[in-house]
């Protein structure tokens, strides 16, 4: 009976990797469409105030469940999981490709594995710190290979999705350590209390109230990218993503970033992006990287 539940935890989590895969690689595509009639500012802003309205209205009940001892780490859990990441990621595709962000974000897991060892305490094995310098040599790969297919792109603001890396780095241990007996549904629901208003206000200084929608039609349909990336890429991405954490180990919750290019390039070239070669081989190291890291053998 035990071994079925580890089975069912196990195709459970692989499962929820690979929707989270999906939906996160498709999120890049969103900004690029939402930044063709919004800024960053406004982007970020609407993302967190559409995916807090969702979040409520399906979770408000759960926030009372959360203990008042908790509030500071799933406060700071919004502010480090969502909150600087929408703004960062959207600042930084107004000069690289969707794909390229996708793929830097791919760091997030050698900062995790740095985060679990040294301040977390949580055991590593050597496979798994070999997997992820595989997959982050992956990473690497497709980065420079990027910037020969773009040299036109700034690549200082490649600087923006690292830090951004580093914020998921702080979350994913954050709940695991100090959150593993919340439900997903709490977590998440609970981060977006402070998130919310605060994003209101600064979309209240970005002039976005001041705007003529009728004479700019493609604000329109930014906006509803963006709706359609606060259901999909961050209210139901940050429930299955939480979730993910607690059935499972901070290292492999984070390597979804090594999937989510795979996604993400998809679309990137969907939409005249370029895909050489070499990135196609790079995605392949990525993925050897990803089996290291979840293989259990010390």
């Amino acid at each position: 009976m035990h071994f079925v539940n580890i089975m069912s935890q196990t195709r459970k989590k692989w499962i929820l990797l690979l929707i989270l895969s999906f939906i996160w690689g498709s999120s890049f595509i969103l900004i690029k469409k939402g930044l063709l009639g919004l800024n960053p500012i406004q982007l970020g802003s609407l993302r967190i105030i559409f995916s807090g309205i969702i979040l409520f209205i399906f979770g408000y009940k759960s926030f009372k469940n959360i203990p008042k001892e908790r509030y500071f780490w799933v406060a700071l859990s919004g502010f480090a999981g969502t909150f600087f990441p929408v703004y960062l990621f959207a600042y930084a595709e107004t000069e690289i490709d969707s794909s390229i962000a996708s793929v830097l974000n791919g760091t997030t897991p050698l900062f995790t594995l740095i985060f679990s060892v040294f301040i977390y305490k949580i055991a590593t094995s050597k496979l798994q710190v070999m997997g992820v310098l595989l997959a982050f040599l992956g990473s690497l790969l497709l980065i420079s290979e990027g910037f020969e297919i773009n040299p036109d792109k700034n690549n200082y603001y490649t600087i923006l999705v690292l830090i951004a890396s580093v914020c998921y780095a702080i979350n994913v241990n954050i709940i695991k350590a100090k959150l593993q007996h919340l439900k997903a549904i709490e977590i998440a629901t609970g981060s977006f209390v402070l998130l919310v208003p605060i994003s209101l206000i600064i979309l209240w200084f970005s002039a976005f109230f001041e705007t003529d929608f009728h004479s700019n039609p493609i604000i329109i349909e930014s906006i509803s990218y963006v709706f359609v990336l606060s259901i999909f890429g961050t209210a139901l991405a940050k429930i299955l993503f939480n979730k993910t954490v607690q059935i499972s180990t901070p290292v492999f919750a984070s390597s979804v970033t090594y999937l989510i290019p795979i996604f993400a390039i998809f679309w990137g070239v969907l939409d005249g992006e370029q895909l050489s070669s070499l990135q196609i081989i790079s995605i392949l190291i990525i993925l050897g990287g990803i089996y290291l890291v979840n293989n259990k053998r010390k």
